[in-house]
């Protein structure tokens, strides 16, 4: 999950949630002000592999 957080020149806070990166960065480019953003991985995603002991 990727969040698109959005700190505009009107002292607002704007937060968007994606599934993809591709949509995150495409969105990333199309809103003004200043941003972050973050992807977002779970403790028990499946991208996380740990070594067994």
């Amino acid at each position: 999950m990727w969040i698109l957080t959005v700190y505009s020149t009107q002292n607002n806070i704007k937060m968007f949630e994606f599934d993809s990166e591709v949509e995150a960065r495409e969105a990333l480019l199309k809103e003004p002000g200043c941003k972050v953003l973050s992807e977002v991985i779970y403790f028990n995603d499946d991208c996380l592999e740990f070594p067994t002991v």
